[in-house]
């Protein structure tokens, strides 16, 4: 049966999650289509755009993306801290990026106050308002009807796009954030699309590489490194930096681990480790087999929750559910 998103989305349980949707009546998202012959590559802009967009208006930080033929996947992070101090002016502010707002909140952005006949009407939007912008739903909502009805003027023909509502896993821990943005971040070398990491068009991983690049490049003539609106959730290391907000491994060190998954990857050769494992998985305890065993089967192995299998019986005991897929590979990804 299936459980209500409303209920497989807690941020208090964690902020963390992945998603994914696919097209439906063979529809392509990018490339070369080949049931009518047509080019769709540039449909990978539409969406990267929207989301930049999207990211710039929600408490909602991307931790990876890549945008694939026929499908696209996203891990996200919920900012509550960030979604609770919004003011009712920012909250509007934000809102009417995205759709024609109600005239009394309109009035009040314009004029700074009103009426207090209307003061209660006011609280109510902003209240539902300030909810909603910290909702992945509604994120996914605005991301995916927009892509939707562009390809559907483009096609010349009416329906659905997507096949249905998205699928999410909540990712409980760092190994299964970690595992998870590396499956994403490998999805195009996987799929054969690219052998090159900063050749990977589309997906977060080509975006950081170019930022870590243009920075050091920056510092070394020491000039300001000029950086874009739109900035993925940054790796913090692992000092736990306090009033910083990010993912808590080392960039250079995630950097290394992706370059030596790809590669065992892009091999094609079962057993193939090199004798020099990366830092993160010393760190983690997490085998070389195991993990790459992980970078290419995350989807496989779990279902709608990932992390150690006693906070997955538990997550899914919370949202309802009395089956939890995913044991055997939980213990791989957290060994003690």
């Amino acid at each position: 049966m299936t459980i209500s998103r409303r209920k497989l989305i807690e941020p208090q349980i964690t902020p963390f999650y992945h998603v994914i949707n696919r097209c439906v009546r063979r529809a392509y998202l990018c490339g070369d289509d080949p049931y009518n012959g047509k080019n769709y590559h540039h449909r990978r802009g539409w969406i990267v755009n929207k989301i930049k967009q999207l990211a710039a208006v929600f408490c909602i930080d991307v931790c990876a993306y890549a945008v694939m033929s026929n499908h696209y996947h996203l891990v996200l992070k919920i900012d509550t801290e960030q979604q609770q101090k919004l003011t009712p002016e920012a909250v509007i502010s934000r809102w009417l990026q995205l759709f024609n707002g109600h005239p009394i909140a309109v009035d009040f952005l314009k004029e700074g106050q009103i009426g207090s006949d209307k003061q209660q009407a006011l609280s109510n939007l902003v209240a539902e308002w300030q909810q909603r912008l910290g909702s992945i739903s509604w994120f996914m909502r605005c991301l995916n009807e927009e892509i939707a009805r562009k390809a559907n003027k483009e096609d010349q023909c009416k329906g659905a796009f997507w096949e249905g509502r998205f699928k999410s896993q909540a990712l409980l821990d760092e190994q299964a954030l970690l595992s998870c943005m590396m499956y994403v971040d490998l999805n195009p070398i996987r799929a054969g699309v690219t052998s090159s990491l900063d050749q990977s068009d589309f997906t977060s991983i080509q975006q950081r590489i170019r930022e870590y690049h243009h920075t050091k490049a920056s510092r070394l003539k020491k000039t300001p490194s000029s950086t874009s609106h739109f900035q993925l959730l940054p790796f913090i290391g692992s000092e736990h930096q306090a009033k910083k907000a990010g993912i808590n491994f080392a960039f250079a060190d995630y950097l290394e681990l992706i370059d030596w998954t790809g590669r065992c990857i892009r091999n094609d050769k079962k057993g193939f480790i090199t004798p020099n494992q990366p830092k993160i998985l010393q760190q983690m305890g997490i085998t070389p087999d195991a993990w790459l065993e992980h970078s290419e089967q995350f989807m496989e192995h779990y279902a709608n929750v990932s992390g150690k299998w006693s906070r997955m019986c538990a997550f899914k005991q919370h949202v309802g559910g009395h089956w939890c897929k995913g044991k055997s590979a939980s213990h791989q990804l957290h060994p003690s």
